[in-house]
């Protein structure tokens, strides 16, 4: 024991190092923390989770294999199971920016669980009692622990939290859908008036937006759900059981409920990231979409006298410091700021994932943190939008009535009847004029005031087909 009380002696193939006496990590992760003083940022929830799940499953399945003993292996079990729970988050305090391997924080689950399943079997934390290496780690590396541990982390992420957050605002916009399918309004084509359409086929296509977004990310979940756990150093599997990598997979899977398996191959699951890029791409283009959606409420609300004003934002918050009674869309704003966060990350990710030399990527910390962190933001900004947002919208049915009856768009409705050059020449001079495209059909005489009403229906135009060709 040092003579600083607030300490203890662990040690490691470098010597021996000072470690917080009430600590249960040792030497190893003490080293990281004086290595990696950068950024002050920690891996999330989800991944030390995902590295609780996977030491606990290794330890089954070497207990099964009978490389670690039965007592033992229930101790290490038992640890795991806490850190899979958050209730020793606060001993994994290694810098996300760290070796390339991960094995800072693999070492760090490794010992945090080896001292922990000591003190359940009445040892004393440092004293070893459990290994850290010889039997936290039995038949694993670092090289393909932490894949390994970005796969599960990934693949839940994605399952269990964005997945149901864009069924709920998928689910919010369906409801608008329906609310707003009477509303007819003006439809715009570069931000210009355009036929007309209907409030709630615009919502439909965000709805459609987000479900197929839904599908992008379903998508790649098969090559998540791989697991590089077996192939240790290289690929190779030296030092581990052969019947290793498919029993922890099964183990995996049975803890988390998700398809888990062992990798197809296991040099590409451990020197390439492919995998992981793909899903964040798919991260990356429902981040695209939530910000389209956001970013056309933001104009359908605009106003709320002197712009589109087409729908009624909620009052979330006052707006402005300065200006009384002004209301800003906050929270599609954040959704905008959740986009460009995202695509930072997949630059991030995509790079890291290009990256590595020969058997192994170098860049695991940094393209975990990254998609964990896109998958949260997504996930929760997605929850916000639908409940604070996209529910609350009302439509301004009478400002989009009176608006559409003035669109010089409405003279394409014209084209079958009067044809195109005609219908260009009533659209010039009712603008010219400012009058309606409808009164000017009638005075310049091309149409009868009845044809004018049937022609000019703004519903009708809603709907596919040529008018005139039910007659």
């Amino acid at each position: 024991m040092s003579e600083d009380a607030d300490y203890r002696i662990e040690e490691d193939s470098l010597g021996e190092m000072e470690v917080p006496a009430d600590a249960y990590w040792g030497a190893q992760t003490q080293r990281a923390i004086q290595n990696f003083p950068i950024s002050d940022i920690v891996f999330s929830r989800r991944f030390v989770r995902a590295l609780g799940i996977v030491k606990q499953s290794a330890a089954r399945a070497n207990r099964d294999l009978g490389h670690v003993d039965d007592e033992t292996a229930e101790a290490i079990i038992e640890a795991a199971d806490e850190v899979i729970a958050g209730e020793l988050d606060d001993q994994f305090p290694v810098d996300v920016f760290q070796t390339g391997s991960g094995t800072s924080s693999n070492m760090n689950a490794n010992e945090v669980i080896a001292n922990r399943a000591a003190e359940i079997l009445g040892a004393e934390i440092g004293e070893r009692a459990v290994h850290p290496n010889d039997d936290v780690n039995f038949g694993q590396s670092s090289n393909d622990v932490i894949p390994t541990a970005m796969h599960v982390a990934a693949l839940e992420a994605v399952k269990k939290d964005l997945r149901p957050a864009l069924e709920t605002l998928a689910d919010s916009l369906a409801a608008k859908e329906e609310e707003f399918d009477g509303v007819v309004k003006t439809g715009r084509t570069h931000l210009q008036d355009a036929t007309p359409v209907r409030l709630g086929q615009e919502f439909g296509g965000f709805r459609a937006q987000v479900e197929k977004g839904i599908k992008r990310v379903e998508n790649t979940e098969a090559h998540l759900a791989e697991l590089a756990l077996g192939g240790t150093a290289v690929g190779t599997g030296l030092n581990t059981d052969p019947e290793f990598p498919e029993l922890a997979a099964e183990y995996i899977a049975e803890e988390t409920g998700l398809p888990f398996r062992e990798a197809d191959n296991h040099f590409e699951a451990q020197a390439a990231h492919d995998a992981m890029s793909e899903a964040h791409g798919a991260l990356r283009v429902v981040a695209g979409s939530l910000n389209k959606i956001a970013n056309d409420l933001r104009l359908l609300a605009s106003g709320p006298r002197n712009g589109f004003g087409e729908i009624e934002q909620p009052e979330n918050q006052p707006g402005s410091s300065i200006m009384p009674g002004k209301i800003n869309p906050v929270v599609a704003e954040a959704v905008n700021q959740v986009h460009k966060q995202v695509v930072g990350n997949d630059a991030a990710v995509s790079a890291g994932a290009a990256e590595g030399q020969v058997d192994l990527n170098l860049y695991k910390p940094v393209i975990a943190h990254n998609f964990l962190e896109s998958s949260e933001i997504l996930a929760t900004s997605a929850e916000v939008f639908a409940e604070k947002f996209v529910a609350k919208l009302e439509a301004n049915e009478e400002h989009c009535e009176a608006a559409v009856e003035r669109s010089m768009a409405l003279a394409t409705a014209l084209n079958p009847a009067i044809g195109y050059d005609n219908a260009s020449k009533v659209a010039k001079k009712a603008l010219a004029e400012g009058k309606s495209v409808k009164q000017v059909a009638v005075d310049e005489g091309y149409l009868t005031a009845a044809e004018a009403e049937e022609v000019l229906d703004p519903e009708r135009m809603t709907h596919t087909g040529i008018l005139g060709d039910e007659d």
